[in-house]
């Protein structure tokens, strides 16, 4: 008897200690899941929820009284739950991942069957991994790539050859305008006067900029006036200044006019063309004398400036119409310097294009791109309002094209220009010649072949590349030329 009863407390013992055994590993069990950072769900062989981690509730905002020993299908029937892929694994007794959006998160959701050692699953152990953050950041590497390949892109550009420079917001590459800042920076150390010619657009208010920043006379003023901006009964007051009384309205004290406040530097006369001739004889004075009288005054004044002079006007034509004056054409074109058109200089166009680009992605904060097919359809298209022009167009595609990539089919060239060049003192043959390009260029375009563009024109493919080559296409601005 006393055997029994010592068997029986020592069975009694045993069983003891192994429920304590068994309710520490239950602990251990319960620990180890609660201290996954990933959400953590297992039900059992019927389908039952049985046991979930901390985590679950964070990530899904489900409490372990909705789900533990509540049965998959009755939560989705009651809608807390979209979809339960622990019971698409106990029915194909395999592991499935499958992707779940709850709470408005991303989730990948992995179930792993445990099988017993005859082959029956006793439980699913689901594992859910919040997949919004990687995504986010496979959005932010991406966009970091694509800001990689810009920088090289244009790292590709600017360093293509030895000669690209950037000088104060003129880029250049090709050989034409290379030459002609190689005279800009000649012609800087003297005093000589200058005539800036070229095309709307090209740049002249920055050729002449340079050549006063390059000049012994940098720190001194710069004075810049737009002859055609200024009404011409107000040109002459504006530039010869007045005395006291000269005329009705005038200012009580007189004014000192540009010509003065000028001395000791530079004055910029842009659209010179569109002085009237009165003016030009005064002007004509200026040069000759260096000296100045004002409107009502009876003194001249002695001044020191330089005189850059622009405009986009055939003036040699003009002096033959007698439009304007021929000795003072040739004491402003004592040294000429003719800015060549955006379509005569293409190799420019990339790097002109990059450099606005960069300029635009820094002033709106963004991270725009340009493809190969959108530099090469630029490189086809004529520019008659030049680099102008080409700023302007990429700003609005800047501010107004969603996608970050700036292709081909957003540069839409059409023939509302042709009545911009109308507009322009251009000859005929000048016009014609503009009509021509745009349209050749909108049918390559469209077309990559010049016997389809050709054929499209209603002229045969030897004239057609006869005409490209007389205004200036190049053959590398097209991917077919059969």
């Amino acid at each position: 008897m006393n055997n029994l009863g010592t068997n029986l407390q020592e069975q009694i013992h045993k069983l003891t200690d192994e429920l304590n055994r068994t309710s520490k590993l239950a602990k251990i069990f319960e620990d180890f899941i609660d201290s996954s950072y990933d959400p953590i769900f297992i039900t059992d062989k019927n389908g039952y929820g049985f046991k979930m981690n901390k985590a679950y509730t964070r990530v899904t905002g489900a409490t372990k009284e909705q789900l533990m020993g509540k049965h998959m299908n009755d939560l989705k029937e009651q809608g807390i739950i979209s979809d339960s892929i622990s019971m698409h694994v106990l029915e194909k007794k395999e592991r499935l991942t499958m992707v779940q959006k709850v709470n408005g998160k991303e989730l990948l959701v992995t179930g792993n069957p445990i099988f017993d050692e005859n082959g029956e699953i006793l439980y699913v152990v689901t594992n859910l991994r919040d997949i919004s953050t990687l995504n986010q950041l496979k959005i932010e590497l991406k966009q970091t790539k694509a800001l990689a390949d810009q920088y090289l892109q244009e790292l590709e550009f600017y360093h293509k050859k030895d000669h690209i420079i950037s000088h104060d917001g003129i880029v250049a590459n090709s050989d034409k305008m290379l030459k002609v800042i190689d005279l800009v920076q000649k012609i800087a150390l003297v005093l000589s006067t200058v005539l800036l010619l070229g095309e709307s657009g090209v740049g002249k208010e920055l050729i002449a900029n340079l050549i006063q920043k390059l000049s012994s006379r940098a720190n001194q003023p710069f004075i810049k006036v737009n002859c055609a901006a200024i009404p011409k009964d107000l040109l002459e007051s504006e530039l010869f200044g007045y005395e006291k009384g000269a005329f009705t309205g005038a200012d009580s004290k007189g004014r000192a006019g540009l010509f003065e406040q000028a001395d000791k530097g530079t004055i910029f006369l842009d659209e010179i063309g569109e002085m009237p001739l009165h003016l030009q004889v005064k002007l004509l004075r200026v040069i000759q004398e260096l000296e100045v009288r004002r409107i009502g005054g009876g003194q001249s004044k002695k001044i020191d400036i330089r005189i850059i002079s622009a405009t986009n006007k055939d003036l040699e034509s003009m002096v033959v119409r007698g439009e304007f004056r021929q000795d003072l054409y040739y004491r402003l074109n004592v040294v000429p310097i003719k800015i060549p058109s955006l379509r005569e200089r293409k190799e420019d166009i990339p790097v002109l294009a990059f450099y606005f680009l960069k300029k635009l992605n820094q002033k709106y904060n963004l991270n725009k791109q340009l493809s190969d097919a959108a530099i090469t359809q630029m490189k086809t298209y004529s520019w008659p309002g030049n680099i102008r022009e080409m700023q302007n167009l990429i700003e609005r595609l800047v501010v107004t094209v969603e996608s970050e990539m700036l292709d081909s089919h957003h540069f839409s060239f059409n023939h509302q220009y042709l009545s911009q060049s109308l507009t322009t003192e251009k000859t005929l043959k000048e016009v014609v010649q503009d009509l021509e390009r745009t349209m050749i260029m909108e049918a390559m375009v469209q077309y990559r072949s010049t016997r389809k563009a050709a054929k499209s024109l209603g002229i045969s493919q030897s004239t057609l590349v006869k005409k490209m080559q007389r205004l200036g296409f190049q053959q590398t601005d097209y991917v077919l030329h059969q």
